[in-house]
């Protein structure tokens, strides 16, 4: 299956060696996610920075590592999807229109802990609890 990994879980594994960390690379799962996430991570550094203790250079290390594991999604694959995805999330949150994009784009689930995924109908969803009973 065809998952699209949520921004906040990639950062949620770079800022701990977790059970994040684990599903990503033990996952039997297609990982995706879009490009554009690289450069909200990027937005991110010092937060990632100062709560996993990395330097910049580490974080990038471990970005890449997990990057093996996730197949990224360049704008061109998505943008005939990007009409559909601000119709279904749009109005619920415009920062998550990308990786719905993505899922519609790719026909694929998402994996997130972020609520407001919760409140459309038309992607299925993922907790990290459903990933660790996917996975693990």
């Amino acid at each position: 299956m065809n998952i699209v990994v949520d921004s906040n879980i990639l950062i949620s594994a770079l800022i701990k060696d977790s059970i994040t960390r684990k599903i990503i690379i033990q996952c039997n799962d297609i990982l995706l996610s879009p490009e554009l996430m690289i450069e909200e991570i990027k937005k991110h550094l010092d937060v990632i920075s100062e709560k996993s203790g990395l330097s910049y250079d580490d974080i990038e290390r471990v970005m890449y590592t997990l990057l093996k594991y996730i197949n990224l999604v360049s704008f061109n694959e998505i943008k005939n999807s990007i009409n559909a995805a601000e119709r279904i999330m749009g109005q619920i949150d415009p920062s998550d229109v990308i990786f719905v994009a993505a899922a519609l784009a790719k026909n694929a689930a998402i994996w997130s802990d972020d609520k407001d995924f919760q409140k459309q109908n038309k992607i299925d969803v993922f907790t990290t609890k459903d990933m660790i009973k996917r996975t693990l």
